[in-house]
């Protein structure tokens, strides 16, 4: 009897837990028949928006590379005969700290065009009345926002410092061999020594076809006396110049000639220090931990502390940056149903533009000391992140 009873207890647990089978599997199908068009919706407005972000860091590096960074390279082609092969792997290597910046424009432009461009064509309407909600709407936006503000402290952190430091020791490499532009006439250019002092003075008559002519070298490295080389002509190259039928004349204080050597050929090497003119901002080439640790341990000028401070925190501010546009994106594109026309890229414009002026503001007060340095990375985010919340708040609770 007792086994009968056993058999029939079993019988019904497995009866039960096959209903319970049941039921789980019956549950998930109609969480996910109820959710599969949220899914499909959450696909088609991320496949808009990432296709219009792309256009968009596109669109704002070339316009920033045109307008700043290529004009600079451009100079410094002109001014320290930087031969273009290496000014040309020099903008490719500026490329990663130009995206940095572009992401959060990219972010922008991509959630206010596409919102409108949905808005204008009754999409968000067509949503709203079956029962999804604006932050719904705008949720796979914001998701993406995050990967993007990652993906850009990411770069910022790991790429931007080697490829500026890369660039930058390309540069003195150039210039360590002065390589003088061909047709410049009456040249002169100084070294500097540690105290900013005249080291060595350099005057070159003529350069023609990368020879130098009427070369004279003014050197005062030396306590106590002066070394002026004279030669006909040289060339550069990577030691330096090869200077050709030189004399060198060592002058002592009172003027009387120490000293006179001739020689068939004369290497000048260079000892430029000419990295504030290529990155005047050490900060670019250090990540986030390294730089908190040079302003810990270094003894550097209350100036250069402010500016490497305010770059610091700007370090995770400007990746930020890219939410708080999202944020204040989304009001901003959702139509007034009497306006029928995008003003998604007019909007995305302003903003932007607004953005840098107060960023521009807040660093110089920074740099200068008149703001913390904290309060001078973060002021732009905290004013987009006030007005966006503001606007979002009145969008969510107030469209019909």
């Amino acid at each position: 009897m007792s086994n009968l009873t056993d058999i029939k207890n079993k019988f019904v647990d497995w009866a039960t837990e096959s209903e319970l089978s049941k039921n789980i599997k019956r549950i998930f199908n109609d969480l996910y028949e109820k959710y599969k068009n949220i899914f499909i919706l959450d696909k088609y407005i991320l496949r808009q928006v990432i296709e219009m972000f792309l256009m968009g860091v596109f669109v704002f590096t070339t316009i920033i590379f045109a307008s700043d960074t290529f004009i600079t390279l451009i100079k410094q082609i002109s001014k320290f005969g930087i031969p273009f092969k290496v000014a040309f792997i020099m903008i490719l290597l500026n490329i990663p700290s130009v995206i940095v910046m572009t992401i959060p424009m990219g972010v922008l432009l991509s959630t206010v065009m596409t919102l409108n461009r949905l808005s204008l064509s009754s999409e968000i309407t067509v949503m709203r009345s079956c029962g999804i909600g604006l932050n719904r709407i705008a949720k796979p936006i914001f998701i993406f926002a995050i990967v993007m503000s990652l993906s850009s402290f990411f770069i910022n952190e790991s790429v931007v410092p080697v490829m500026t430091r890369q660039s930058k020791d390309l540069a003195l490499w150039a210039l360590g061999q002065k390589n003088i532009p061909d047709g410049k006439q009456n040249f002169v250019f100084k070294e500097l020594n540690d105290y900013g002092g005249l080291k060595r003075m350099f005057y070159i008559g003529s350069c023609e076809k990368k020879t130098l002519y009427n070369v004279t070298v003014l050197d005062s490295s030396k306590d106590g006396t002066i070394q002026v080389l004279q030669a006909r002509e040289g060339k550069t190259s990577p030691e330096g110049w090869n200077l050709k039928r030189a004399v060198a004349y060592t002058i002592g204080n009172d003027g009387q000639v120490l000293n006179t050597s001739l020689f068939d050929t004369f290497i000048v090497k260079f000892g430029l220090d000419l990295s504030k003119e290529l990155n005047r901002n050490v900060a670019k080439e250090m990540n986030f931990t390294k730089l908190l640790k040079y302003l810990a341990s270094s003894n550097i000028t209350d100036e250069n502390r402010r500016v490497y401070a305010v770059e610091l925190y700007d370090k995770i501010a400007l990746p930020l940056t890219t939410v708080a546009f999202v944020l204040l994106g989304v009001p901003l594109a959702i139509t007034p149903p009497r306006v029928r026309y995008n003003r998604g890229f007019l909007f995305s414009i302003l903003i932007i533009f607004a953005y840098y002026m107060v960023r521009a503001f807040s660093i110089s007060l920074g740099e200068a000391g008149s703001m913390s340095p904290f309060l001078a990375a973060w002021l732009p985010n905290i004013v987009l992140t006030c007005l966006g919340l503001i606007l979002y708040y009145r969008k969510v609770y107030t469209i019909s």
